[in-house]
């Protein structure tokens, strides 16, 4: 038996393939909740990035690699945004440092352990390049607040459970963000949710720690 990190429950050894994946789920509900219609806004009341936050969580991706075998990568992740700033350490189960991912409008620059500094312009296409995937730092940062990010379309429906108008989903540039749970009162915000996209395919699992 194999140990789910996300979800804290036995996995079956076939299941997992180079690492664990996550299986995250969310109760079921008695009542038969209404079914909100999708808008599609160009997101241009999203929240604003000047600002700082920080997020501690872990992660699980699945992604193909360059000959198209599918590979999983797990772990825990820190993120530290500061204005247009965003630092993202990313670390195996062990605790031990896999890169360290900094994005600013000009530059962005990756650190791998007993390598020289990596520099580009594009942060998805230096971790593509050098991880073999790619988070999508630029939108998450909108994302994780959650707002669709701004400049672009954007398809988003409501959570018929909330209150709030928090989203459910949200479908913009080509990724699925499904917010499978938000934390319980008094705690406020995201605590889990996934991303995927199907060119070139790409599954992001999220859990946020309080």
């Amino acid at each position: 038996m194999a140990f789910d990190f996300l979800a804290g429950v036995p996995l079956r050894r076939g299941a997992l393939g180079v690492a664990a994946a996550a299986v995250l789920m969310l109760s079921g509900c008695a009542v038969q909740p209404r079914t909100p219609t999708p808008t599609t806004t160009n997101a241009s009341n999203s929240l604003s990035t000047q600002t700082q936050r920080a997020y501690r969580g872990r992660f699980a991706v699945t992604y193909n690699d360059q000959q198209g075998v599918q590979r999983n990568a797990y772990g825990n992740f820190d993120w530290q945004e500061n204005g247009d700033t965003v630092t993202l350490q990313l670390r195996n189960p062990l605790g031990s440092t896999m890169a360290i991912v900094t994005s600013s409008p000009s530059l962005a620059t990756l650190e791998l352990p007993n390598r020289q500094p990596v520099n580009a312009e594009n942060v998805s296409e230096l971790m593509q390049n050098t991880l073999g995937f790619a988070l999508p730092v630029e939108g998450l940062r909108y994302w994780l607040q959650p707002s669709a990010a701004p400049n672009s379309r954007a398809k988003t429906e409501l959570d018929p459970d909330s209150n709030n108008g928090r989203p459910k989903q949200i479908k913009q540039d080509g990724w699925t963000i499904d917010y499978v749970a938000y934390a319980d009162a008094p705690a406020t915000g995201v605590k889990r949710v996934n991303l995927s996209r199907d060119e070139p395919p790409l599954q992001i699992k999220l859990v946020f720690d309080q």
